[in-house]
């Protein structure tokens, strides 16, 4: 998948090397995208990490005030519960057991504690033995067996007791305020005093109502002990487990039972069993931010947007003064093009007209014979004669024919050198240019060997480009037996072979000479390199190379020293840019 991946960004990226327009549209693209990652890149991560500092500071501000609620409602609560234990711690060590095991008395007492503080519901006397001897209040008590209890027991061992909500004997939730007393004649009585959890409520309920935050008391097994508005009622079962236990209010993330994430701030409070939890639902901590994230993408698009269009205003202005420039080098490389074309002829035009003054020569001599036949009057003479004068002539007429061809195709190698695609079989054309290099084959003692497939198919080309680039490759190769005067001369050879692969032909020109090293092969292509001295311009290799990409091709190129190069053509049977152009001629009828 990820080599998918990457060949679909490589093909989306190529730009192509033939100048024409999707070269320059594909040279804009790759240019734009490569500006507008330069720039938004440095945004988005700015953007990213101001983003999370921003949340860290958020978090921080969201956790803040709900530390001070946890910390303030535990002052409170502690300071509430505290002065009625020690209220309660008063009376027992003010009053003797028998002082209050008069119900009259605890009666008094009673009333006395109730005009004072609210929340107090009733009040008994519990003997040593677990009894409540006296009690005052509105239920019917008075002689209840708490023997045994695991609140009496605690209360004997600690002195004091507060014990969770429970609905006891009472039916409604409330909290019993419990205080040991041993006496010096050794006598140990419990004053146990009942009070309701309603100033409890007020008070956990006052500091959450206005900041959107639900405060409640849930004991160590996590049963409420005050009503909560998201959890239900006093002495519901909490949905979710609580937080670990500390009497420092810590602030710690949570998730509800609804799945919704929970800023949760809890605390024990000091001589008793109760957790405080102040829940705040994070998305309504973080409201302030979502109304600000909205104008922050406004900005952010808007500046990603202003970034895009200034970037391709600016690639569309600089790749039109590119592709404007490249015209003109073109244009300058097509006139360099046929100068080294003419160059080429120049070459050629000694072994030519070598050939051409052969045949010529042929024709003087015997046209110089038949007059002579003339003059003397044989000519009308016997029928031997007469044969003899017809086969002159008829050597004349094939001297003259060879003549007129070589001349021929000298004139359709000189031909303009603007393309002129036509259709055309490249066997012929390979098997015409090579007709113009025998001479010098036989020259350097070196073989001129053709490998082409039957029945190859038609393509469309430039014929008279196509002839220049066999003849500068075929050259080169003969060139490149000069210096291996020593080898046997039928071992030397020059090879073009030609074989069709789908849509494309497969030309190559393979020679046995001296071959080239690394650092040549590497300039070989380039404009003005030459290795043959003064001997050369330099412009042979390039302009093939140029010839061979504006026909649509590609041409490589293998060499080792002393071993001969291997030059390969892969030409398209119909270019891509031929397009309607293309006129239809054939080189075969």
């Amino acid at each position: 998948m990820f080599a998918a991946l990457k060949k679909t960004f490589a093909q989306a990226l190529e730009v192509p090397e033939a100048v024409s327009p999707a070269r320059y549209r594909s040279l804009k693209r790759l240019m734009t995208v490569l500006i507008v990652a330069v720039s938004v890149t440095p945004l988005l991560l700015l953007t990213i990490i101001s983003h999370m500092q921003y949340m860290r500071t958020l978090e921080r501000e969201m956790e803040s005030p709900l530390y001070d609620m946890a910390r303030k409602t535990q002052a409170a609560l502690e300071l509430y519960l505290g002065e009625r234990v020690s209220t309660v711690s008063y009376l027992a060590h003010a009053y003797r057991y028998s002082d209050l095991s008069d119900e009259r008395s605890l009666n008094r007492v009673f009333l006395a504690l109730k005009s004072e503080y609210q929340g107090f519901v009733d009040m008994g006397l519990v003997d040593g033995d677990g009894r409540q001897i006296a009690y005052v209040g509105p239920y019917k008590l008075k002689g209840a067996d708490y023997a045994g209890k695991p609140w009496l027991r605690e209360t004997e061992i600690k002195g004091r007791y507060i014990s969770n909500a429970i609905l006891g004997y009472r039916g409604y939730p409330h909290l019993v305020i419990a205080v040991h007393r041993l006496e010096e004649s050794g006598a140990s009585w419990t004053l146990r005093v009942g009070t309701d959890t309603l100033r409890i409520q007020q008070i956990v309920s006052s500091e959450g109502s206005a900041r959107d935050t639900d405060v409640f008391l849930a004991d160590a097994a996590g049963v409420l002990q005050t009503d909560s508005r998201a959890y239900g009622k006093a002495l519901n079962p909490l949905p979710f487990p609580l937080p670990q236990a500390s009497h420092e209010p810590e602030v710690c993330r949570m998730t509800g039972p609804d799945g919704r994430s929970l800023l949760i701030a809890s605390c024990t409070l000091d001589g008793t069993d109760f957790r405080l939890l102040a829940v705040k639902p994070v998305e309504k901590a973080f409201r302030p931010w979502l109304a600000l994230r909205a104008e922050l993408l406004w900005v952010i698009f808007g500046g990603i947007a202003l970034i895009v269009i200034a970037s391709s205003l600016l690639m569309r202005h600089l790749v039109d003064r590119l592709q404007a420039s490249d015209e003109r080098r073109v244009a300058v490389f097509a006139q360099m093009e046929h100068n080294q074309k003419l160059s080429s002829i120049g070459r050629l035009a000694a072994g030519v007209a070598h050939e051409v003054n052969n045949p010529l020569a042929v024709i003087y001599e015997k046209a110089g014979l038949a007059r002579d036949l003339i003059d003397l009057g044989k000519i009308g003479g016997d029928e031997k004669e007469k044969q003899r004068l017809s086969s002159l002539l008829a050597s004349i007429e094939s001297t003259v024919e060879r003549a007129r061809g070589i001349t021929h195709r000298l004139l359709g190698f000189a031909r303009r050198m603007e393309a002129n695609r036509q259709g055309l079989h490249i066997d012929e054309v390979i098997v015409e240019t090579l007709s113009f290099l025998e001479r010098e084959a036989r020259n350097r003692g070196v073989a001129l060997e053709t490998e082409l497939a039957p029945d190859l198919p038609e393509i469309i080309s430039d014929r008279g480009q196509l002839q220049q680039v066999f003849l500068n490759l075929v050259g080169n190769a003969l060139d490149a037996h000069v210096a291996s005067e020593g080898e046997d001369q039928e071992a030397r050879y020059v090879r073009v072979s030609c074989v069709c692969e789908g849509d494309a032909l497969r030309i190559t020109v393979r020679d046995n000479g001296m071959g080239m090293p690394p650092e040549v092969l590497r300039h070989i292509f380039e404009p003005f390199y030459s290795t043959k001295n003064d001997k050369g311009t330099g412009l042979g290799m390039f302009i093939t190379y140029g010839i061979v990409r504006k026909l649509g091709g590609d041409i490589s190129v293998e060499s080792e020293e002393g071993q001969g190069s291997v030059f390969t053509i892969v030409l398209p049977l119909v270019p891509p840019d031929a397009g309607g152009e293309v006129r239809a001629q054939t080189s075969k009828p």
